[in-house]
């Protein structure tokens, strides 16, 4: 079976595409509450201090940040398809929580589910088409992979928002998002198993040896703090996550503030992850070219940027300018962080060592949340905004200094004398 697996996206082509089509529907899933959910607290549930608002998004974080690190090593030892299985049977029931919740608690708990969903899933497609196009395709796999996840992120996010300013709040934004779950669940039974094509690249380059297990121990240490490439992938990531939490949350409340709409807050933040999401197809390749260092730091400082315009920003073109600043920034640095963990790791690690990145990334969620939460309480979401651009131009000096590059070009390699 190994001698008939070939590398690559074209030879992959259709479950790469069934792949990243199931990407997209876990994207809208997460969407479908970005626009409505910080609208239903605040006017369906009274809920009035930021601290209390950012614990649904601080329970998504403390859930999938975990069960990341859980996914990644039950795909090592049991297979890709089987989590990502997994992952959407706890999807299912949140679009149905939220559309019934009674309480901000109900909405808390459901986020708890997401964050599972989102967990295994999302971190599943990742794994999967990693392991079918091999090493040389990375960064396109992962621009593509990204940018199907966001893509469904706006326009649900749109989709949402659009759907809240002419029938209200709920029910039907969730009826939406239900159908979604349901689609995405089905698109899985026609996905296969990418485990086989781990053991062949792995077989290629290690000349035919028996691929042994790594230890868990020793990838968590290398990738938390012994690496100082991953060292700084891991904090890039987490910090990349308190800036998304401010958009998050803190912008349909500023906007909101400002007299602004559901429709247009859910059109300010589709246009930040449209942007995030299409802008991947090309950052991903690009990383394939230059190298993962440059389109990370640079992500940061313009990711950086966008925030400090939310903090300043008055007008709807403001607005939407800032969106998509910070999301041009976060497109040009979140597939590549994903590609260059993946470049250092060993195939047999992969997708443990992918499951401990996400875990710091995604933990970014909870940590950003109760942080925000405290900035919040002493200053408005502009200043807020502020300080969250301050914690990135930190980050990208930590990277700056840290990191190695991962990733020569074919070209470079040749003239350098290297192996390709």
């Amino acid at each position: 079976m190994a001698s008939r697996l070939r590398l690559g996206l074209i030879p992959n082509l259709s479950q790469f595409t069934l792949l990243a089509l199931d990407n997209v529907f876990v994207g809208m899933l997460v969407g479908s509450e970005r626009t409505v959910v910080p609208l239903i607290g605040t006017q369906s549930f009274a809920v009035s201090s930021a601290a209390v608002l950012l614990t649904f998004v601080v329970a998504f974080g403390v859930v999938k940040g975990p069960l990341n690190l859980v996914a990644g090593r039950l795909a090592d030892r049991y297979g890709r398809r089987k989590v990502l299985l997994v992952g959407w049977l706890f999807g299912l029931p949140v679009p149905f929580m939220l559309l019934f919740a009674p309480s901000w608690g109900c909405v808390i708990a459901a986020n708890l589910l997401l964050g599972a969903n989102q967990g295994f899933a999302w971190s599943m497609t990742v794994t999967s088409k990693i392991d079918l196009v091999g090493k040389r395709q990375r960064g396109l796999a992962l621009g593509i992979n990204e940018f199907s996840g966001y893509a469904g992120v706006a326009i649900a996010s749109t989709i949402t928002g659009t759907l809240a300013a002419h029938y209200g709040l709920r029910p039907v934004p969730f009826v939406f998002a239900a159908i979604v779950a349901v689609l995405g669940l089905l698109v899985v039974l026609v996905i296969r198993e990418t485990t086989p094509f781990v053991q062949h690249e792995h077989a290629i380059a290690s000349g035919g040896a028996t691929m042994a297990p790594v230890m868990m121990r020793e990838i968590f240490v290398d990738v938390t703090w012994r690496d100082p490439t991953m060292r700084a992938c891991s904090q890039a990531g987490a910090l990349n996550k308190f800036s998304d939490t401010g958009v998050w949350v803190l912008l349909p409340i500023a906007m909101a503030a400002q007299g602004f709409g559901p429709a247009t807050i859910g059109a300010v933040a589709g246009v930040y992850a449209f942007v995030w999401g299409g802008a991947q197809l090309g950052t991903g390749i690009l990383s394939d070219t230059i190298g993962r260092k440059p389109p990370i730091v640079i992500g940061l400082l313009l990711n950086a940027a966008g925030l400090l315009l939310a903090g300043i920003a008055q007008s709807l073109g403001l607005w939407f300018a800032a969106a998509a600043l910070a999301g041009l920034g976060t497109a040009l640095l979140y597939p590549v962080l994903l590609a260059a963990v993946s470049d250092v790791a060993a195939p047999a690690a992969r997708g443990t060592a992918l499951g401990v990145y996400r875990l710091w990334r995604d933990g970014g969620y909870a940590v950003g949340g109760l942080a925000i939460g405290v900035i919040a309480a002493r200053v408005n979401p502009s200043g807020s905004f502020i300080v969250l651009a301050i914690f990135l131009l930190i980050s990208a000096a930590l990277v700056q200094w840290w990191m190695r590059e991962t990733h020569v070009s074919h070209g470079l390699r040749v003239a350098l004398g290297q192996p390709s």
